[in-house]
């Protein structure tokens, strides 16, 4: 069994998903919008609340073209939109104590190596490395030098990339990696998301697997862990409404219940695996609803029973329909009324 723990939270086989709830950069540059982020994914019923700490001068090139699927969106160049939607970084600090006081763990996806610095004086519990990022070795080792769980976005990656970043970070000392399945597309329309490549991972890498999700709504996020997703990223706004280029494909705050509610529903829906037969709580059912042998008509006492004398009937709690051949041929120790339910007790 694979298990790690983020925090005091252990992830793994036999331990429920860990719903990280995506922020990104949904704040809008706006402290009050960042803290009410993560009040809502608190009330929601995250593990985690995540933003994204990067600057413009580090991640992007000013040559950089824009991106298509912003076209209508905005006509900043790509440089200038991100410089601005950063996240200021003076916030992280207080952004993480609300998060505390919430109940939530706190995380940041860093970009550059001071982002990982300034991340490791938070304490954060675990790294997120963006898909983007999965050729920047330098920077993975730095996340994985400082020993937390390092989850890796595998977006855009074929199996080279993953190898080469599993090899950074064991390099560094940390085999405590999860692989995230992700489509690089904003939205992922559900035909790219290949979910299957969830167990594909597991098997080629040997580690723990997730889903990164951008496709709209939930439905897609709630099906990867019915395939053994151990975390869930998704990007969530307060309103798609809301001016930015990661509102359109996110979810709203009663959508990311919904997620979190149905994440919990499938968990408890999967079982162990085993076929027992009736539950305590269908024993009602069992007894009632199935079906038994039953008299067809009146049998008199000292009757021989006759196959046209028994019938196949609700409820379930006389003899069992596969005895019947057994019961054909019995005499009746009392006068059976029609429609009683078939008893040895009564042959």
């Amino acid at each position: 069994m694979l298990k790690l723990r983020i925090g005091e939270r252990p992830i793994g086989d036999g331990e429920p998903c860990f719903v990280i709830a995506e922020a990104g950069a949904n704040h809008n540059r706006d402290l009050g919008m960042a803290r009410e982020l993560i009040a809502v994914a608190a009330e929601a019923g995250a593990d985690a609340v995540k933003f994204q700490t990067y600057s413009a001068e580090t991640l992007y090139s000013k040559k950089t073209p824009r991106f298509t699927y912003l076209e209508g969106l905005t006509d900043q160049s790509t440089w200038d939109l991100i410089k601005e939607i950063e996240l200021p970084r003076e916030w992280q600090a207080e952004l993480a104590a609300e998060a505390t006081k919430r109940g939530l763990l706190f995380m940041s996806t860093p970009f550059d190596h001071r982002a990982v610095e300034e991340l490791a004086a938070l304490e954060v519990p675990a790294y997120k490395v963006a898909s983007f990022e999965i050729v920047d070795l330098p920077l993975i080792r730095a996340v994985a030098a400082r020993g937390k769980p390092v989850i890796l976005s595998t977006g855009l990656a074929d199996y080279e990339d993953i190898e080469d970043a599993l090899a950074a970070c064991r390099g560094a000392g940390n085999d405590q990696v999860v692989l995230l399945q992700c489509a690089s597309l904003y939205p992922a329309p559900p035909g790219r998301m290949n979910l299957r490549a969830m167990a594909t991972l597991r098997r080629a890498f040997g580690t723990l697997v997730g889903l990164s999700d951008h496709t709209l709504g939930i439905h897609v996020a709630t099906a990867s862990v019915a395939l053994g997703a151990a975390v869930l990223e998704k990007h969530y706004t307060l309103s798609r409404k809301l001016k930015g280029p990661d509102h359109p494909f996110a979810i709203e705050p009663d959508e990311f219940r919904a997620l979190v509610r149905q994440v919990r529903d499938v968990e408890a829906a999967l079982g162990d695996g085993e076929k027992t037969g009736p539950a305590p709580e269908e024993l009602e059912m069992h007894q009632k609803a199935r079906r038994s042998l039953v008299a067809a008509c009146a049998i008199p006492k000292g009757a021989r029973i006759e196959r046209d004398m028994v019938t196949i009937k609700r409820p379930g709690f006389g003899i069992k329909p596969k005895y019947v051949d057994l019961v054909i041929g019995r005499v009746a120790k009392a006068d059976i009324e029609e429609d009683t339910v078939l008893t040895w007790e009564l042959l």
